[in-house]
């Protein structure tokens, strides 16, 4: 049995759509989720997350909360034998930066069990932030909005997840998640106007301006650490990785694909 922490979310419920569709004995944890095959659990209180664990091989495991090495005790005590972690490619670019998602991967790397840490790039599902505006008045703002980035579908970082899950070849192994091109706002947001089959009008904004937004849901040193990622991206954050097509097998999908199965989120 695998239990998948986040199931809620776009990669965890993308993933745990995957292994149901593969027959996977499967447990979704969410704060807030009732049902067949899922566990209520907040990772911010590991020991509320026992029950949930009891019996499962293997755990997805976002970076949430502030006790990993709390979360892997629980998990090993419950008979988990391998974590599959979510992390994020500014772990590996921007070290000082991300010091939650560097203190996640080492708990893992120190816990005795079976790992794969995978750092995502930033996701194609981020465009949900414009769900609101562009229903409502077909626009979409962004800072840098010609500054291009390699975004990566949910879907695609779900089916690797899927993947290293049920493999042992990937014991060990770190993987940098992104999609087959950098794209930039501009170019999403017309993206998303091509799937609607309607024009959206896309603004840039000023650093202080996506500042004061991001301050409302973000951390301040994240929001920091995101701004100076997205305006000033190092070389390695601009290439296309290999990864996704080397453990799946096949090319991520595009922005423009994203777009076009999500575009009812935005009529």
């Amino acid at each position: 049995m695998i239990v998948v922490t986040g199931a809620t979310g776009n990669v965890g419920r993308a993933l745990v759509r995957t292994l149901t569709r593969d027959r996977v004995p499967v447990t979704a944890v969410a704060r807030h989720i009732s049902g067949p095959g899922t566990a209520a659990g907040d990772l911010a209180e590991p020991e509320g997350l026992r029950a949930a664990f009891e019996g499962a091989e293997a755990l997805f495991l976002l970076v949430a909360g502030e006790r990993p090495y709390d979360i892997l005790d629980v998990a090993k005590a419950a008979g988990v034998r391998k974590v599959v972690l979510l992390s994020s490619q500014g772990a590996g670019t921007r070290p000082e930066a991300y010091p939650h998602p560097r203190r996640f991967e080492a708990a893992v790397r120190e816990s005795g069990l079976d790992w794969t840490i995978l750092r995502s790039g930033g996701l194609d599902s981020n465009a949900f932030a414009w769900a609101e505006s562009i229903r409502a008045r077909r626009t979409a703002a962004a800072p840098f909005g010609d500054v291009g980035l390699p975004f990566v579908d949910p879907d695609d970082v779900a089916a690797v997840a899927a993947t290293v899950l049920r493999e042992a070849a990937h014991t060990g192994a770190t993987y940098t998640l992104t999609g087959p091109a950098a794209t930039t706002p501009r170019a999403r947001a017309a993206a998303i106007a091509r799937a609607l089959g309607e024009p959206v009008t896309f603004t840039e904004q000023s650093r202080a301006q996506a500042h004061e937004v991001m301050a409302g849901f973000m951390p301040l040193p994240v929001v920091e650490a995101t701004l100076d990622l997205l305006g000033a991206p190092t070389e390695e954050e601009r290439r296309v990785s290999p990864d996704v097509e080397r453990v799946v097998g096949r090319a991520p999908g595009s922005f423009a694909e994203w777009a076009e199965r999500n575009a009812a989120a935005f009529r």
